[in-house]
């Protein structure tokens, strides 16, 4: 049974929403199956990516005092005119629009409502917080927003007599999205909107905000399934991809246009098509700060590392300002925020800058709530990332001073036996090593790993089994007995491949840095070069497969093609702050 965590702040407290009906009102995993190749983002065609949990909604919009709205700078000037006589209530009312676009569903809420405020017989505020109550391509309905989203969806009926034609086809084709009361399956309800949303758009085939929220249907109706593993689009997707195309060619700077073709082409083989979205993106929305670092998901696919860094900087300010400034609470600092300084501490443990790699990682441990550790895997996983990057950066002294986390944290503690052995076997202290490695082993047989998630997609205990693996592997290497060692790294690489993709990963980083540092050792220099090849294909030109590639090519006496290698490694290693001589340290 595979459950899904959904995070609600309802007023002053956080309410965990479980699902066990995957594919249901809660999209899930229906299972949890190897992954043949690496480099894609996709799903089997009975595997739906779910809603990342640090892409929900900031906080329940129905708990939002108008009162308390505040008109952003920083926000761009779209303007999508509706019928009202109060110049603030359009105001309100773009940048409500605006938020939905750049996913900050919640702040998008108090703006709707504050425009009803100001004119509460303007039908499109009403539209505008129907639509931020309901599900979107990161998040599942929340059930309990029905009534609410029913309410509003009738008074923007009610008021729509003197709304504008288009305003009358988007609340129209709005109703068709909702049932009445709940459902065990929306995707009947997911279709109607799309089908009306695509009468919208050929009635009024000029307005681009139509046209951007009629691909945004016809995404909602596939959440993160657009792909096939193997890189192919599903039947559905080629449609999408030529109306966004499409629209981009004529809105080239819309913001929701941009931000929902990443999403798009991340996981597609032509990622690279999203570069001059992601470009427009990184100053476009200076205020928002998911905006600002939703170019890193194209970044870190095309090895553009240090623009991952710059722009999850940029972001981590943005937002740090905007929760400090707005007091924000729930879901936005707990989870939204330090997904961007992990993508940062990512970005620079790709590029090689150990320094900002270490000091995110310790504020993205900083940044995770303790309150709902007990409850929330994805907290205690954003708990140790230190773990895992002092792992990789052989920081062998910082982890032994590392306290031990509580005995019910089985996944941390888990990992915390792994970075310790790792420190151990670094410093050549087989014995304790060992222990570790034995304790790390005893932990992975406890029931209870099963049930825990990462974000409601990976399994904690299939990263319990990578860092055995690894851990092993590495241990036996100290040894010398490289085919062993060989043999336990290859069984991780193969798991690292069966979990689905993630951003960042969510074994960080990949097993193929040991593996293809093992190969060197024990002189298999052809195996090596395919393994560093291999992690290129999914961490394109990250300098320490560069490394490795060119130690292999070397042992292998290919010194020509070793000093083109080089001089890529030493065009990536341009941040870097650590010397390195292998594909790990």
């Amino acid at each position: 049974m595979k459950i899904l965590i959904l995070l609600f702040l309802v007023g002053p407290a956080l309410i965990i929403f479980t699902s066990s009906q995957p594919g249901k009102l809660f999209k899930t995993h229906s299972d949890i199956t190897p992954q043949p190749e690496r480099g894609t983002r996709s799903a089997d065609d009975n595997i739906r990516l779910p809603a990342q949990t640090y892409c929900a909604p900031s906080f329940d919009p129905s708990k939002l005092d108008a009162a308390d709205a505040p008109i952003f700078k920083g926000l761009g000037n779209l303007h999508y005119p509706i019928s009202t006589e109060s110049a603030k209530a359009q105001q309100y009312f773009d940048q409500g629009l605006t938020l939905i676009y750049a996913f900050n569903h919640g702040e998008a809420g108090r703006s709707f409502k504050a425009a009803i405020k100001l004119d509460s017989t303007a039908a499109m505020p009403y539209w505008g917080l129907a639509m931020v109550l309901g599900p979107n391509y990161n998040a599942a309905l929340n059930p309990t927003s029905l009534t609410e989203i029913n309410d509003a969806i009738n008074k923007a009926l009610k008021y729509s007599e003197s709304a504008s034609p288009s305003a009358k086809a988007l609340i129209a084709a709005l109703r068709k999205r909702f049932p009445e009361k709940e459902v065990t399956d929306m995707t009947p309800y997911n279709e109607a909107y799309a089908a009306a949303m695509k009468k919208a758009h050929e009635a009024f085939p000029a307005d681009i905000n139509i046209a951007a929220l009629y691909v945004d249907a016809m995404m909602n109706e596939h959440p993160w399934d657009l792909w096939f593993r193997n890189g192919t689009a599903k039947s559905w997707t080629p449609a999408i991809v030529e109306k966004l195309e499409k629209l981009l060619t004529t809105a080239p700077d819309h913001v929701g246009a941009n931000h929902m073709y990443i999403h798009l082409m991340e996981a597609s083989p032509e990622v690279e098509k999203a570069i001059p979205s992601a470009n427009r993106l990184r100053d476009m929305l200076p205020a928002a700060g998911h905006i600002l670092h939703m170019p890193s998901h194209i970044d870190i696919r095309t090895g553009n590392y240090h623009k991952g860094v710059v722009v999850n900087e940029k972001a981590s300010s943005a937002d740090s300002s905007y929760i400090a400034q707005c007091k924000i609470q729930g879901v936005y600092p707990m989870m939204y925020y330090p997904h961007n300084i992990h993508f940062l501490a990512a970005c620079a443990f790709l590029e090689g800058n150990s320094k900002k790699a270490i000091d995110a990682a310790w504020s993205v441990a900083r940044h995770a709530d303790k309150t709902y550790i007990y409850e929330t895997a994805a907290i205690q996983h954003y708990s140790i990332i230190p773990y895992y990057v002092l792992a990789q950066l052989g920081k062998w002294d910082e982890i032994l001073k590392l306290d031990q986390p509580d005995t019910a944290l089985i996944y941390p503690l888990a990992i915390w036996h792994y970075a310790r052995g790792m420190a151990f076997n670094g410093k050549k202290d087989n014995e304790s090593a060992a222990k570790e490695l034995a304790a790390l082993r005893e932990i992975g047989k406890d029931p209870r790993m099963a049930g825990l998630f990462i974000w409601g997609v990976n399994h904690a205990a299939q990263l319990t089994q990578i860092a055995t693996n690894v851990l092993y592997g590495e241990i036996s290497a100290g040894k010398g007995s490289y085919d062993e060692a060989i043999l336990a790294l290859q069984k991780a690489g193969d798991i690292e491949d069966s979990l689905m993709y993630q951003e960042p990963p969510d074994w960080f980083f990949s097993t193929r840095h040991s593996l293809g540092h093992v190969l060197l050792k024990a002189k298999k220099f052809e195996e090596a070069e395919k393994v560093y090849l291999q992690d290129m294909k999914m961490y394109p030109e990250n300098g320490w497969a560069l490394m490795g590639l060119y130690k292999s090519l070397v042992g292998q006496g290919k010194l020509r093609e070793a000093k083109l290698v080089k001089i890529r490694f030493d065009k990536a290693w341009k941040w870097s702050d650590i010397i390195i001589s292998s594909s790990r340290i």
